[in-house]
């Protein structure tokens, strides 16, 4: 082969490749562990989030202040403190911007009042606050007992007195008006799932499709003017939950057979 042969062979391959569209890269979550042993029961969460094409990655704390991501240590940084221990690791208010969202299955009521109230200060007040101010969703289980697994084995009880209880259930509805969702921690994986489903639907969608929007893990409105069974086959994470429908649409016999499997209660919206 000449260098002219050699050239134009190159040129070509050089265009082919450009010319190529480049698939869009897969979403990827943040998973938040108190310790490097939390994750274990969450195995299965993985494995269904891998099937739906999601990537995950998992943060391990070392204490409130530290953690682990990889290879690299992330410390919270505090007025005028210089990070010494892994000078390529991120500060935890940047390590959202790589992520479509938080995950943190486990929160108890320390980290609960700092995100309510605004305050910084530990790795999980620090990824929620930046989560919410960059536009990502942050998922916190909600069947916790608001005390940390630390404090559990130091002080060998399991749950709050009421009187702390009742603080946090309040910082949680405060964390919720801030736009934090919760979910039972079982049901986690189905939750990702459902909202990067739900924003790839709503960019893909032509005008007029039908378009399923959760409203929280027990709610969720169908958008369309026919409800059909191959359209719920479609929603593998509508279950257990009421479904709203637009007044007139029109739902069909198998849809109700389908829905009435999955344990999903049709509900008129405006109707009294």
């Amino acid at each position: 082969m000449d260098i002219r042969e050699m050239v134009a062979s190159i040129t070509k391959e050089i265009l082919q490749s450009m010319n190529q569209e480049k698939k869009p890269p897969a979403p990827r979550v943040l998973y938040v562990f108190c310790d490097s042993q939390a994750h274990e029961a969450f195995a299965d969460h993985f494995i269904q989030l891998k099937n739906h094409g999601i990537c995950h990655d998992i943060l391990f704390l070392d204490g409130e202040t530290s953690s682990w991501l990889g290879m690299h240590k992330i410390e919270c940084g505090g007025a005028g403190k210089i990070l010494t221990a892994d000078e390529y690791a991120p500060i935890p208010l940047e390590v959202p911007k790589e992520y479509a969202g938080i995950v943190i299955p486990e929160i108890d009521l320390d980290n609960a009042a700092r995100v309510a109230n605004g305050l910084k200060g530990t790795i999980k007040a620090e990824l929620v606050f930046s989560a919410l101010v960059t536009g990502k969703f942050v998922l916190v289980g909600s069947d916790v007992p608001g005390i940390k697994r630390a404090d559990r084995r130091t002080l060998a009880t399991l749950t709050l007195p009421p009187a702390y209880e009742k603080l946090f259930h309040r910082h949680v509805q405060e964390m919720k008006e801030l736009g934090v969702e919760f979910a039972e921690q079982k049901r986690l994986a189905d939750k990702v799932i459902a909202k990067l489903n739900a924003g790839k639907k709503k960019e893909e969608a032509a005008p007029g499709q039908p378009v399923l929007t959760a409203l929280d893990e027990t709610e969720a409105v169908f958008s369309g003017r026919l409800l059909t069974a191959d359209w719920i086959r479609s929603q593998p994470q509508l279950r257990n939950t009421t479904l709203y429908v637009k007044q007139g649409s029109i739902v069909s016999p198998l849809a109700y057979d389908s829905l009435r499997e999955r344990g999903v209660t049709v509900s008129y919206l405006g109707k009294g």
